[in-house]
Order: structure tokens, then sequence, then C-alpha cells
């Protein structure tokens, strides 16, 4: 079996309220060990050809890279934005015992 890889994923949504209901939702299945919801960001952005920008909240997703997967389902699912942002990051370094912490807490 391969050693667990852990990722952060990341994602925006337009209100705590949201983030919120995502987070719950990646947790009850085990998708994820934690997730921080970061309010107050400012995006900017171009949206089919227009300029725009809005406060959102940045959600920190931390999980194994082998249910990426899963993740996307659960997020395109749940989002409501019509291309949601869900990217994955690397973690090339961390506190061991909270490494440990996250691949005991996912499926």
């Amino acid at each position: 079996m391969p050693s667990f890889e852990p990722v952060v994923v990341m994602t925006t949504t337009p209100d705590i309220p949201v983030a919120q209901a995502i987070a719950d939702r990646l947790l009850a299945l085990k998708l994820c060990a934690c997730v921080n919801i970061l309010p107050g960001a400012q995006s900017h952005f171009f949206w089919q050809g227009v300029f725009e920008s809005s406060s959102e909240c940045v959600c920190l997703i931390k999980t194994g890279r082998h249910l990426l997967p899963q993740i996307e389902e659960a997020l395109r699912s749940a989002h409501p934005y019509q291309v949601p942002e869900i990217i994955a990051l690397p973690i090339v370094w961390g506190n061991a015992d909270f490494l440990k912490w996250v691949a005991d807490s996912v499926v």
C-alpha cells in the first residue's frame, strides 16, 4: 500500500454559510481532517470577459491525495459556483504528529 500523501485543497465560497455547509459535508463523509474557513478574501478576476471583484471565503481542506476525486465530486455537487475553484497543493513538509492525525482522520 502506498504511503499517505497529504494535500491541502483550496476552494472559495461566496459566504460563511456555504463554506460551513461544505466543511460539514466533507467532514461527515470523512474526506478531510480539517477545513479552515477564512472569511474576508477579496477576489478580483475575469469572468466571461468581464472584470469582477467580490468578497469570498477561502477554505483550506486538509486531506489525502487519494481522496481528490471524491473531494472534487463532493465540492461540485455542493458548490453554488458554475466553475468552483478546486485546486490541490502538496504538503512538502509538516509536523509529523499533525500529518498522522490527518491520515488517521480520513477514509
